[in-house]
């Protein structure tokens, strides 16, 4: 006996499907993880269907029960502790995909009155829908966690006031800059992969129920009710871009790209920093390990797991760009391998940046080491050009005289500020006393006075102006379940 009359499509077929080929090509291994969103979306397509007069009221209520038992049976419902314990039964294989689970679980609560559920749509439609709620909610969380760790940022920024540090260009010390400089450096980064995030949820945020398998429903659905029902913005426009539209799941692949070449940025920052040879920070132990075979070791795993991480990421958006590439329209079966590189990347995504803001948060910066190492190499030379342009020097002259200068201090092992008067003045007539104080530290810092630039006052603008955009980051975000596991389905959050 076979399984073949349990199929969603069995009528036209005489022969029962190879057992390894129907294996194999099942998805509900790992589109299990959508049981919530697709939940919420069969909810809204029976309310269509109650508004429509397809379902009456009893059935249209009855529906909803069972799907409620679904979610109650098979979904996590609280994370608070304390709420009663609930271990949710785990979701067996039997279905061929998260469609089909819960119409059998939906038929074995209700019985047959569930098979009315799927009338006038299909799962190329259900899919899109699902999808768009799961990237949606995901991208919610992962907006949560970057408003987190950009928090922990600005208060790192503010704690180091006006210390020093080098800046770099080539990996060569460059010039001076505040410390709180460098930080909101990532802090810019981190709110531009929000915007990115947002922009991506706007986008998507259309609701393809109602356009069937690929030319529309053939019943006189509301489209506009289930869209409302589920939050979207409104319904999809065509019926067969909706069903065969992945440029949703791209865009948020690649914006998790960018995310995570930030943080890759930010850990090979800190990796360098907490070496010897730097010493501008102190790893925190908590997130740190040691050595197996050398017992002084200290080694920065976070950082570095954190730099490979946008290879597993990139990886999975350039799998779904190679997926797509070439699809005639509409539905097509390749399109069930996008899925798991979306699970992929937002469960790396999650559990990475889930400990940069304490990680963040931990930190110690060596200040003065960082201030020693902004005190001799030159980093006031091009403050020292600036003197001289200010003397009416060219600034290709005055590059010349100061590249001259230093050549000579190098000869001599020595710094400008250690130059006497007259000897300055073998480079220019234009040198006086005031040149001293023209390239101290704090003058050095002060010259770069415009906008964005590391002068005190203008950092000090900065930083407010961050805390201020990443406070409003927090207030839109901050109530999303931070620690929900994504690759976990019964620790799904979607409204079902």
């Amino acid at each position: 006996m076979t399984d073949q009359p349990t199929k969603m499509w069995s009528g036209r077929f005489r022969a029962a499907p190879d057992p390894f080929f129907d294996l194999w090509q099942r998805s509900i291994r790992f589109d299990r993880q959508l049981l919530g969103e697709e939940i919420a979306a069969s909810k809204a397509h029976a309310l269509a269907l109650s508004a429509a007069g397809i379902l009456t009221d009893t059935e249209h209520s009855a529906i909803v029960t069972g799907l409620n038992g679904i979610a109650k049976r098979f979904i996590q419902q609280s994370h608070r502790l304390s709420d009663p314990p609930h271990t949710p039964e785990p979701i067996g294989f039997d279905a061929e995909d998260i469609h089909h689970f819960v119409e059998l679980r939906l038929t074995e609560a209700i019985g047959d009155l569930g098979l009315k559920l799927h009338t006038g749509r299909s799962r190329n439609e259900q899919i899109a829908t699902d999808l768009r709620l799961y990237i949606r909610f995901r991208a919610q969380v992962l907006l949560a966690h970057l408003a987190a760790w950009a928090r922990e940022l600005v208060a790192q920024a503010q704690s180091a006031g006006e210390s020093v540090m080098p800046a770099y260009t080539h990996l060569q010390r460059a010039e001076p800059v505040l410390v709180a400089h460098w930080l909101l450096t990532y802090v810019e980064m981190l709110l531009r992969d929000a915007s990115r995030l947002e922009d991506c949820i706007a986008r998507l945020n259309y609701c393809p129920l109602g356009s069937g398998a690929v030319a529309g429903a053939t019943l006189a659905l509301d489209r506009n009710l289930a869209a409302r029902e589920l939050g979207f913005t409104a319904p999809t426009a065509n019926s067969m871009d909706a069903t065969s539209d992945r440029d949703f799941v791209l865009e948020y692949l690649n914006a998790l790209t960018l995310l995570a070449l930030h943080a890759s940025r930010f850990a090979e920052e800190i990796t360098l920093f907490a070496t010897a040879e730097f010493g501008f920070v102190d790893l925190p132990e908590a997130f740190s390990t040691g050595s197996s075979a050398m017992p002084q070791k200290k080694n920065p795993d976070l950082t570095e797991l954190v730099r490979a991480k946008v290879g597993r990421i990139h990886g999975a958006a350039e799998t779904v760009t190679l997926l797509l590439k070439g699809l005639p329209l509409a539905y097509n079966k390749d399109m069930q391998e996008t899925q798991e590189p979306v699970f992929a990347a937002s469960g790396e995504a999650h559990k990475m940046l889930s400990v940069l803001a304490p990680f963040t948060a931990a930190l110690v910066f060596r200040t003065d080491r960082m201030r020693s190492a902004c005190e001799s190499g030159f980093l006031n030379a091009m403050a020292a050009a600036t003197y001289l342009v200010h003397k009416g020097v060219p600034f290709r002259k005055a590059h010349e005289k100061i590249g001259n200068a230093v050549r000579y201090c190098l000869d001599k092992k020595c710094e400008l500020g250690d130059l006497s008067l007259d000897e300055l003045r073998r480079f220019g007539p234009e040198f006086a006393d005031d040149f001293f104080a023209a390239i101290t530290l704090e003058a050095t810092l002060d010259c770069h006075d415009v906008l964005g630039g590391t002068a005190r006052h203008r950092v000090r603008a900065a930083l407010a102006d961050a805390q201020s955009r990443v406070q409003a980051l927090v207030a839109r975000y901050g109530s999303v379940a931070l620690r929900d596991e994504p690759d976990q389905p019964e620790a799904n959050h979607a409204r079902a």
